[in-house]
Parts: C-alpha cells; sequence; structure tokens
C-alpha cells in the first residue's frame, strides 16, 4: 500500500517541474548566396529614368525641324534671287524684292546659328548618354549573376523565339503586314512640323490705321485671279466692315496698290448682312463672315454681288459673348472663326449648351451653305486667342507675351484625337494677333496684328521645294 501511494506523488512531483511550451519558434538560417544589392538597382532604375527623362522627343523634334527648315528655305532663297535677276525692274519691284532677299538671308544665318548650337548640345548629350547607359549595361549585368533560377535569361529566350516565329509567319503563307493606311482624309503635306518667319510684314497703304482686320489668298481662285490677295479692315468701331479690298499681287499688296479696288456688300455699314468681326475668308471667289448682329455666316459672292446666309445652331453665342480671350483681354466679336484648309470651308463657334468649349463645323458649298458635320471638343474658348484649320486638323493659339504665341492645341477631324501640347511658338511682330488664317495655295500662315499683314511659313514633314508664292 505504501508503495502504491508513493508512485504517484512522485509522477505529480515531475510533471508539475516541466516548462511550459512556448508559441513562438526562432530558427538561424545561414545562406551560401550574397545578399541581394538593392542599392545597386536602384542606382540603376535612377539612371534610366534621368536618360528617359533627358532625352525627349522635343529635343529631337527641334534638330529636325531647323533641318527642315533650312531644306526648304535654301531652294527659296536660290529661287528668289534667280526671279530678281530675272524681272529686275531697278524701281520699286526690284527694292522690294532685294529687302524680302534680305530677310530671307538674316533667317537663314539665325537658323544656322540655332543649328550649330543645337548640334553641339546633342553631342554632348549623346555622349554622356552613351556613358550612362554603358554603366547601366554594367550594373544589370551585374545584376543578372543574382538571377540564379534563371528568370530573366528564359525570358529574353521567350522574346527571342517569339519574334523568330512572327518572322517565319510573315514570310510564309501570310502576306507581310503592312502599316494601318488612314481611311477618308489624308494631308497631300505630311505632318504640320513648325512654323518659320515672319516672312511678309507690311502695314500696306494704312499704316497704324484698323487695327483689326483680317488678309490672305483665295484657297479655289477663279481662273486668272490666282495670284490675287484680299484685305478686310473693320472700318467702323474696330468693329464691322463693308467691302473686301483686292489687290492684283503680294508686291501690289505690300506698297499698297489696290487693283482692282473694293467690292462692296452694302453702301452703309453696319447694316444687314454687312460684317462683324475680324475672322474672315474668302474661299471660290466668295466671302465668308459672321453676319452683322446674327448667330450667322454670310456669305458674299464677289461676281454676283449676292449675300447668302446659313444660320447656326441654337444658342450660339454672338455679339462679342463668346469672344477669343487671353488674361489680359478679349478680342472683340471674335465670336465665330472662319477657316479655310485644303478640304474647303470651316466655322469655329460656341454655344451655351456646350459650355463655352469650341465646335467645328464644316460649311457646305452649296446654295445657300449649309452646316455639315460638326465636332465637339474640350477646350474652352475663351482660353484660345486664335484657331485656324490645315488638312482637317483644327489648331487653337494661346498667348504667351507681347512677343510670343503658342499654337498649343489641335483637334483631328478624322480620329477624334486632342492633343494640348503641340508646343509649336509664332514669333510675333506686334503684341495682339487679331486674325490668322491658312493658305492651302502656298502653305502660308496669314495673320492680322495690329494694323499689320504678318505672314509664316507652315512647314509639312512631306512639303515639296515648289513655292507659288
Amino acid at each position: 500500500m505504501k508503495m502504491y501511494v508513493i508512485l504517484p506523488l512522485w509522477a505529480l512531483f515531475t510533471v508539475t517541474q516541466q516548462k511550459v511550451p512556448s508559441d513562438n519558434c526562432l530558427c538561424e538560417l545561414i545562406s551560401s548566396d550574397k545578399p541581394f544589392p538593392y542599392d545597386k538597382l536602384k542606382t540603376a532604375q535612377d539612371s534610366a529614368l534621368s536618360c528617359t527623362n533627358t532625352i525627349t522627343s522635343q529635343k529631337t523634334f527641334a534638330l529636325d525641324s531647323l533641318l527642315l527648315g533650312l531644306n526648304r528655305r535654301l531652294p527659296q532663297l536660290e529661287h528668289d534671287v534667280a526671279m530678281l535677276e530675272k524681272e529686275d525692274d531697278r524701281t520699286l519691284y526690284g527694292a522690294l524684292s532685294l529687302h524680302i532677299i534680305e530677310n530671307e538671308l538674316a533667317e537663314i544665318q539665325q537658323m544656322i546659328y540655332k543649328l550649330n548650337s543645337t548640334t553641339t548640345e546633342s553631342k554632348h548629350l549623346s555622349e554622356n548618354m552613351a556613358q550612362q547607359l554603358e554603366n547601366i549595361k554594367k550594373e544589370m549585368d551585374e545584376l543578372e549573376k543574382f538571377d540564379t533560377m534563371q528568370v530573366v535569361k528564359r525570358q529574353q529566350a521567350n522574346q527571342r523565339l517569339k519574334r523568330d516565329l512572327d518572322q517565319c509567319r510573315n514570310n510564309g503563307v501570310h502576306p507581310p503586314n503592312r502599316p494601318t493606311q488612314p481611311t477618308g482624309r489624308t494631308c497631300p503635306h505630311g505632318r504640320f512640323l513648325n512654323i518659320t518667319g515672319p516672312r511678309v510684314q507690311t502695314a500696306g497703304e494704312y499704316p497704324g490705321s484698323y487695327k483689326y482686320g483680317a488678309w490672305g489668298r483665295d484657297p479655289k481662285p477663279e481662273p486668272g485671279k490666282e495670284s490675287w490677295h484680299w484685305r478686310v479692315m473693320l472700318t467702323s468701331s474696330n468693329r464691322y466692315a463693308h467691302y473686301v479690298r483686292l489687290y492684283s499681287s503680294l508686291s501690289s499688296l505690300i506698297v499698297g496698290i489696290s487693283v482692282p479696288g473694293n467690292v462692296q456688300i452694302h453702301p452703309s455699314n453696319p447694316t444687314t448682312n454687312t460684317i462683324q468681326g475680324p475672322n474672315v475668308v474668302l474661299y471660290a471667289g466668295a466671302l465668308y463672315y459672321n453676319c452683322y448682329n446674327k448667330d450667322a455666316v454670310c456669305r458674299f459672292n464677289l461676281t454676283s454681288k449676292s449675300v447668302t446666309s446659313l444660320d447656326l445652331p441654337k444658342g450660339t453665342r454672338y455679339n462679342s459673348k463668346g469672344d477669343f480671350c487671353h488674361l489680359e483681354e478679349c478680342y472683340p466679336y471674335t465670336d465665330l472663326d472662319l477657316a479655310t484648309d485644303e478640304s474647303g470651308v470651316w466655322v469655329i463657334y460656341t454655344t451655351t449648351q456646350d459650355f463655352g468649349n469650341l465646335l467645328l463645323s464644316k460649311v457646305e458649298e452649296s446654295e445657300p451653305p449649309k452646316l455639315g458635320k460638326t465636332w465637339r471638343t474640350s477646350v474652352y474658348k475663351r482660353s484660345v486667342t486664335n484657331t485656324f484649320m490645315a488638312c482637317g486638323v483644327l489648331y487653337a493659339t494661346r498667348y504667351v507675351n507681347k512677343n510670343m504665341e503658342e499654337i498649343f492645341y489641335s483637334f483631328d477631324t478624322m480620329t477624334g484625337k486632342e492633343n494640348f501640347n503641340v508646343g509649336i511658338f509664332i514669333n510675333k511682330v506686334s503684341s495682339d494677333i487679331l486674325s490668322l488664317n491658312y493658305s492651302p495655295v502656298d502653305q502660308m500662315l496669314h495673320a492680322y496684328c495690329d494694323a499689320q499683314m504678318v505672314s509664316y511659313k507652315v512647314l509639312f514633314e512631306l512639303m515639296g521645294n515648289n513655292f507659288p508664292y
């Protein structure tokens, strides 16, 4: 009996002395591999990001634009010199032609200076980037040693296999892939690259007078009028006009000799169907403009002297309620902007239901004119100083300072794509550009700047060396 009692007590004593097990388990792992150098990876990532931020498309674009500009301007200079040698009358025409050539030489010298500085900068940039890329390559080669499972090598092998498979497929039963060709409208000149100039600057026969107006060429002239130029001046309160003034050539416009003279819409100014605002264009022998005191486009036929009109949608802003503006001022009675390009006439405006955003509509050449397809944009009209059309693309400008205007926005009517970062600058001769018209005849941009007529050359990617000036 005694042994029976002593054994349980001993067992109980032994159990109570055991340590309570813990829930945590600590293990020591010793790896034969070197620790991964995250600092080197971060350095390689930062270097790659620096290369990406340094080498931008804008820098290569600037160099391409300068080279293209010289490629276009040098043949133009040669052409102008040849024309001067051939047609020099040793009087006014010769003096004007020589003045234009002097301006062209000055611009070409400035472009060469910019090209030299840009080329030197690009050379230094290329050398620095080459060294940085070599350093990045060495860093990545070192980091690949830590890829013990060879994941990167397998990915590279898969990429090579996929490329070989695509080449085999394209060269086999399937025809080679061709770039998708855009349907419908295409621009015969290629991509819009830049603007150079001014090429022409003149006050005509009224220096300092008639601040607001417009000028240009007819993109679809009648036979015998191919070299004619036109000018509209707002002669009443800088708001209204009732005639268009014609010139037989650019030289005549520069010296202020108006032949055949004025073509009058109405003897009174302003009155029904006369011009309101500076944004007018001439197309196929007819003047398109904002009708006086109406939300409508008027078309004045210069031959028949007849006026037909096109009513714009209900809610269209007019009478200076939807003007072009910048921070310091608005340009009065610029509610409607008429524009021409390779396809015809366009009207740019805004409505109350579109909350002030730009609308673009095609004006069809019917009798009377009709409103064609309309496109809505997301750019606010009062943040824009001017617009123009080129190859079915709407371009908008904004005020930078008294010496510079920027083409900052584009809207492609073919794709519906908007671009708020066009980044093409216009050197101004005066603070305000009060109208802007593109001429598809000679790819010139005609600006009316505080009573001065100024033109700029538009550079396209595929533009030929013909200059029908």
